[in-house]
């Protein structure tokens, strides 16, 4: 049986600090994904966060998942009351569950990306 290589830690501890612009995304990514559950709003909280934090992120590559949550967010409220409005002549609860699914998706095409260390696309 072979022993495991040995791969040293990294010497540079400023590399192994957690980057906590990407650990805000995750908690803004979380919160939308807690929305659906709680009436909305936790989203809210997460586009303060995305609002008070955008110029902390200015340049980088976390700056797109912020964007991509503001206007996921936007988006979603414009539809949400479009549906709610035209929930009584029933094509309402068509546009509800719609942008229900797509916030849905972009929820997790955004943390899926995040992940992975890319922006969203």
């Amino acid at each position: 049986m072979t022993e495991p290589e040995f791969i040293p830690a990294d010497s540079d501890p400023a590399s192994r600090q957690p980057d906590k612009t990407r650990n805000l995304a995750v908690v803004v990514y979380i919160l939308q994904a807690l929305s659906f559950f709680v009436g909305g709003i936790t989203g809210l909280v997460g586009v303060i966060i995305n609002y008070v934090k955008l110029e902390d992120v200015r340049n980088t590559w976390v700056e797109r998942h912020f964007r991509w949550q503001i206007r996921t967010f936007w988006i979603g409220v414009l539809w949400t009351v479009i549906g709610i409005v035209t929930t009584p002549l029933i094509i309402g609860w068509f546009i509800l569950l719609g942008i229900s699914i797509w916030i849905i998706y972009r929820i997790v095409k955004g943390a899926l990306a995040l992940n992975d260390g890319k922006a969203p696309s």
